[in-house]
């Protein structure tokens, strides 16, 4: 984090590429908040993702493309005393500093997400959403679209995320459930549906369901990327299909 003695309360930290599209809708509402610093850690656009977020207020920084790197060259640069990790495409609820500084204020708690929520209408997404939420409340698992937050000192003393090829989020939960309960808050920050509706929900579930397979069953994050990136770049089609 670094040593600008001028503080804040809560630093987001929103990795970006190419994200032009949705980032403005992401910055609404949360630069100029009094305590809320807004990093953009840009990983190489070619848009106008960094120029939108300059005019947002927010300050944008550039870092080696990929979240793990992105998000930590953020941290290195914020100045909050909380740090949450937004992805560009979810926007945060009202209020949600307030939510922020409760949850990490209980006992036993070492960091917090909330609860997830798709921008999409239809039964199969709210099912998505259900599952998503059991398995964060209940498993203590959330993942990155969930907005973690922590308090920037933890986050330094594990040494941040691990730079993988993905999944960085998922390995820095099982650390931070090992060392106590991440809370998970009642309101929702709301995500894109672009993801699920680019390759289509069933695809895109039993795809992530793999990779988490193959990360569970240790291969290699960088492998687990290539075989992803094949299945983006054939519309959602598993290879060999």
């Amino acid at each position: 984090m670094s040593t600008d003695r001028k503080t804040y309360d809560i630093s987001i930290v929103i990795p970006t590429l190419n994200e032009e599209g949705c980032l403005g809708e992401t910055l609404a509402g949360l630069t100029g908040q009094p305590g809320v610093e807004v990093i953009v850690a840009d990983g190489g656009s070619q848009d106008a993702t960094a120029g939108l977020a300059m005019t947002a207020g927010a300050r944008v920084i550039q870092a080696p493309q990929g979240r793990g790197w992105q998000q930590n060259a953020g941290a290195r640069a914020a100045r909050g005393r909380v740090l949450l990790f937004l992805h560009a495409d979810t926007r945060l609820p009202e209020g949600f500093a307030a939510h922020i500084h409760l949850a990490l204020g209980q006992p036993g708690v070492v960091a917090g997400a909330f609860r997830f929520a798709v921008a999409a209408a239809g039964w199969r997404f709210r099912l998505l959403e259900y599952c998503a939420n059991w398995r964060a409340g209940w498993l203590g698992l959330p993942y990155g679209d969930q907005a973690l937050f922590l308090p920037a000192a933890r986050f330094q003393a594990m040494g941040g995320f691990r730079e993988l090829a993905l999944l960085e989020d998922l390995e820095l939960v099982l650390r931070l459930r090992k060392m106590g309960r991440i809370a998970l808050l009642a309101t929702p920050a709301l995500t894109s549906a672009r993801r699920w509706q680019r390759l289509g929900l069933v695809q895109t579930t039993a795809v992530n369901q793999l990779i988490l397979f193959g990360f569970y069953c240790g291969f290699n994050p960088d492998r687990l990327a290539r075989w992803y990136g094949k299945v983006r770049a054939a519309d959602g089609r598993l290879p060999g299909q």
